[in-house]
């Protein structure tokens, strides 16, 4: 696992990983309409074939600096969707939904579409 971030308070240490911010970027851009699942690259893909669980952070990667974190987010989107207006609303949210609740300033958050998807409603409209 990779840095993790951390606070003292006046009782301790809070510590949220980096798979942490991955996955509740990962969950805050799945719940975008036109978002039809997020991708993997090769070696994500090898990842959720080894590994038993559902992996909610699949198709996200995040560099946390200090107080600061970019955010990647590789996705698959419905064939008929503008994509732009998509994109935009990814960022937005994954943005939102990450600086409330790690307190972390996002500085960036990437979208990469990596590939469409025809609902099957077209594709026997299309025949």
């Amino acid at each position: 696992m990779e840095e993790n971030i951390m606070e003292m308070t006046d009782i301790g240490i809070v510590k949220i990983s980096d798979e942490v911010v991955e996955v509740i970027a990962g969950l805050a851009a799945s719940e975008i309409d036109g978002i039809v699942r997020m991708s993997t690259n090769l070696v994500g893909g090898i990842t959720k074939i080894l590994t038993p669980k559902k992996n909610l952070s699949k198709g996200v990667k995040v560099n946390v600096g200090e107080d600061s974190a970019c955010i990647e987010i590789y996705v698959i989107v419905t064939y008929g969707t503008k994509i732009l207006d998509v994109a935009k609303k990814v960022q937005e949210n994954v943005k939102k939904a990450v600086e409330s609740m790690t307190g972390l300033k996002v500085e960036a958050v990437d979208v990469f579409v990596q590939s469409m998807v025809v609902p099957k409603e077209e594709i026997k409209t299309v025949e």
